[in-house]
Protein backbone atom coordinates (compact mmCIF):
# COMPACT_ATOMS: atom_id res chain seq x y z
CA UNK A 1 0.00 0.00 0.00
CA UNK A 2 1.26 3.47 -0.94
CA UNK A 3 0.24 6.47 1.16
CA UNK A 4 0.62 10.16 0.34
CA UNK A 5 1.24 12.18 3.52
CA UNK A 6 1.22 15.92 4.09
CA UNK A 7 0.80 18.60 6.70
CA UNK A 8 0.97 22.27 7.38
CA UNK A 9 3.26 23.74 10.05
CA UNK A 10 0.74 22.97 12.82
CA UNK A 11 0.48 19.33 11.79
CA UNK A 12 4.23 18.70 11.44
CA UNK A 13 4.78 16.78 14.70
CA UNK A 14 1.73 14.57 14.15
CA UNK A 15 2.79 13.92 10.54
CA UNK A 16 6.23 12.80 11.71
CA UNK A 17 4.57 10.48 14.24
CA UNK A 18 2.30 9.07 11.51
CA UNK A 19 5.29 8.47 9.22
CA UNK A 20 6.80 6.38 12.00
CA UNK A 21 3.54 4.38 12.29
CA UNK A 22 3.30 3.85 8.55
CA UNK A 23 6.93 2.77 8.34
CA UNK A 24 6.54 0.30 11.22
CA UNK A 25 3.48 -1.17 9.47
CA UNK A 26 5.61 -1.70 6.33
CA UNK A 27 3.57 0.67 4.16
CA UNK A 28 5.37 2.83 1.66
CA UNK A 29 4.73 6.56 1.66
CA UNK A 30 5.74 9.83 0.12
CA UNK A 31 5.99 12.98 2.22
CA UNK A 32 4.54 15.97 0.38
CA UNK A 33 5.55 18.47 3.08
CA UNK A 34 5.80 20.62 4.91
CA UNK A 35 9.16 19.86 6.44
CA UNK A 36 9.76 22.68 8.93
CA UNK A 37 7.68 24.56 11.52
CA UNK A 38 7.71 27.64 9.28
CA UNK A 39 4.23 28.81 8.34
CA UNK A 40 2.79 27.39 5.09
CA UNK A 41 -0.63 27.50 3.45
CA UNK A 42 -2.44 24.19 4.01
CA UNK A 43 -4.38 24.27 0.70
CA UNK A 44 -1.10 23.91 -1.22
CA UNK A 45 -0.19 20.70 0.61
CA UNK A 46 -3.75 19.35 0.51
CA UNK A 47 -3.86 19.86 -3.26
CA UNK A 48 -0.60 17.98 -3.84
CA UNK A 49 -1.68 15.00 -1.73
CA UNK A 50 -5.23 14.93 -3.09
CA UNK A 51 -4.11 15.08 -6.73
CA UNK A 52 -1.60 12.28 -6.13
CA UNK A 53 -4.37 10.09 -4.66
CA UNK A 54 -6.96 11.09 -7.27
CA UNK A 55 -4.51 10.27 -10.08
CA UNK A 56 -4.01 6.78 -8.67
CA UNK A 57 -0.37 7.12 -7.63
CA UNK A 58 -1.35 6.35 -4.03
CA UNK A 59 -4.16 4.28 -2.52
CA UNK A 60 -4.66 6.66 0.40
CA UNK A 61 -3.63 10.02 1.74
CA UNK A 62 -3.21 11.35 5.25
CA UNK A 63 -3.27 15.08 5.98
CA UNK A 64 -2.73 16.90 9.26
CA UNK A 65 -3.20 20.48 10.33
CA UNK A 66 -4.25 22.16 13.57
CA UNK A 67 -7.87 20.95 13.45
CA UNK A 68 -7.93 18.85 10.28
CA UNK A 69 -10.82 20.99 9.03
CA UNK A 70 -8.90 23.11 6.53
CA UNK A 71 -7.12 20.13 5.03
CA UNK A 72 -10.43 18.29 4.70
CA UNK A 73 -12.14 21.20 2.99
CA UNK A 74 -9.23 21.77 0.59
CA UNK A 75 -8.69 18.10 -0.29
CA UNK A 76 -12.39 17.59 -1.02
CA UNK A 77 -12.18 20.20 -3.80
CA UNK A 78 -10.24 17.72 -5.92
CA UNK A 79 -12.39 15.48 -8.11
CA UNK A 80 -12.33 11.88 -6.92
CA UNK A 81 -11.37 12.68 -3.35
CA UNK A 82 -13.42 11.75 -0.33
CA UNK A 83 -11.43 13.20 2.55
CA UNK A 84 -12.75 12.45 6.02
CA UNK A 85 -11.92 14.34 9.19
CA UNK A 86 -11.79 11.70 11.91
CA UNK A 87 -11.40 12.17 15.65
CA UNK A 88 -11.71 8.53 16.67
CA UNK A 89 -11.33 5.01 15.29
CA UNK A 90 -15.10 4.56 14.90
CA UNK A 91 -15.29 7.54 12.53
CA UNK A 92 -12.28 6.25 10.60
CA UNK A 93 -13.84 2.81 10.16
CA UNK A 94 -17.16 4.28 9.05
CA UNK A 95 -15.44 6.69 6.66
CA UNK A 96 -13.91 3.68 4.92
CA UNK A 97 -16.84 1.24 5.24
CA UNK A 98 -19.62 3.59 4.17
CA UNK A 99 -17.97 6.42 2.24
CA UNK A 100 -14.95 4.75 0.63
CA UNK A 101 -12.90 7.67 1.98
CA UNK A 102 -9.47 7.86 0.41
CA UNK A 103 -7.89 10.59 2.51
CA UNK A 104 -7.77 10.72 6.29
CA UNK A 105 -7.57 14.18 7.86
CA UNK A 106 -6.45 14.61 11.44
CA UNK A 107 -6.24 17.52 13.84
CA UNK A 108 -2.87 17.95 15.50
CA UNK A 109 -3.84 20.71 17.93
CA UNK A 110 -3.52 20.59 21.69
CA UNK A 111 -6.67 18.47 21.96
CA UNK A 112 -5.30 15.63 19.79
CA UNK A 113 -3.01 13.17 21.53
CA UNK A 114 -0.75 10.78 19.64
CA UNK A 115 -2.17 7.61 21.21
CA UNK A 116 -5.63 7.97 19.62
CA UNK A 117 -3.94 8.78 16.32
CA UNK A 118 -2.48 5.26 16.30
CA UNK A 119 -5.96 3.74 16.51
CA UNK A 120 -7.43 6.18 13.99
CA UNK A 121 -4.73 5.64 11.38
CA UNK A 122 -4.80 1.86 11.82
CA UNK A 123 -8.59 1.78 11.57
CA UNK A 124 -8.57 3.88 8.40
CA UNK A 125 -5.82 1.93 6.64
CA UNK A 126 -7.12 -1.55 7.49
CA UNK A 127 -10.87 -1.13 6.98
CA UNK A 128 -12.41 -2.14 3.65
CA UNK A 129 -15.22 -0.36 1.82
CA UNK A 130 -18.42 -2.39 2.22
CA UNK A 131 -19.92 -1.54 -1.17
CA UNK A 132 -23.56 -2.61 -1.54
CA UNK A 133 -25.98 0.18 -0.67
CA UNK A 134 -22.98 2.37 0.16
CA UNK A 135 -21.68 2.09 -3.41
CA UNK A 136 -24.91 3.65 -4.67
CA UNK A 137 -24.34 6.61 -2.34
CA UNK A 138 -20.68 7.01 -3.27
CA UNK A 139 -21.73 6.96 -6.94
CA UNK A 140 -24.13 9.82 -6.22
CA UNK A 141 -21.26 11.79 -4.69
CA UNK A 142 -19.14 11.09 -7.76
CA UNK A 143 -21.98 12.31 -9.99
CA UNK A 144 -22.05 15.59 -8.06
CA UNK A 145 -18.46 16.21 -9.19
CA UNK A 146 -19.33 16.29 -12.89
Amino acid sequence: MRIAIGCDHRGLNLKQFIIKLVTEANYSYEDFGCYTPDSVDYPDIAQKVAEAVANGYFEFGILTCDTGIGMSIAANKIKGIRAALCYNAFNARRARQHNDANILCLGAGKEQKQEPAVEIVNAFLTTEFEGGRHQRRVDKIKNMES
